[in-house]
């Protein structure tokens, strides 16, 4: 936990990179990119935790379709960890064996989480496993996964905001940040 003014500081002396309204925009084009190509197939919907909550839970509101929800959450062993390797916190609940799932994150960075998830779906029996992420961030190099439905691409910087945190605050607000660079 940080202390609030710590957290006050790193807001104001931050970068704003999308607005809330840009943001909202790029939400609802998503969602409606999605209720197009799923809106047929009754898809079970994966938000990744923590940082994929505000993502799925707006689009949630915007699908013109049925569907069902669960939750995933993972962490990465470790920095050094090559090969997108990760720990699994909480698999899904309801089953995935011959569902077309779509697994909902914040951030595609370097990929090696969600595509790690997505072939774990795979494995387990998923039909299909579509992805759609807040924010592609450009890191200049090719990425194992791309995302099916991206809302927007943001530059390789330490982000913050819609369901992205720095030291633990700020996955709140409505718009996305970067810190300043030195």
């Amino acid at each position: 936990m940080t202390d609030p003014r710590q957290s006050l500081a790193i807001l104001a002396a931050a970068d704003m990179i999308h607005s809330a309204e840009t943001v909202a925009a790029a939400v609802g084009r998503v969602a409606r990119e999605i209720s197009e190509r799923l809106r047929e197939s009754n898809p079970l919907l994966l938000c990744v935790m923590n940082g994929g909550l505000p993502l799925a839970g707006q689009l949630m509101t915007l699908l013109t379709f049925p569907l069902d929800f669960d939750y995933v959450q993972v962490s990465r062993y470790g920095q050094r960890t090559a090969g997108g390797e990760i720990s699994w916190r909480v698999e899904p609940m309801l089953p995935v064996a011959g569902r077309t799932v779509l697994l909902v994150d914040d951030i595609l960075d370097e990929g090696l989480t969600l595509a790690a998830i997505r072939d774990r779906l795979l494995q387990r029996g998923a039909r299909a496993c579509y992805t759609a992420v807040l924010a592609d961030k450009m890191i200049g190099r090719k990425k194992p996964i791309e995302a099916d439905f991206v809302a927007l691409t943001v530059p390789d910087r330490f982000l913050f905001g819609y369901g992205m945190d720095v030291r633990g605050a700020w996955r709140n607000l409505p718009a996305i940040y970067a810190l300043r660079e030195n």
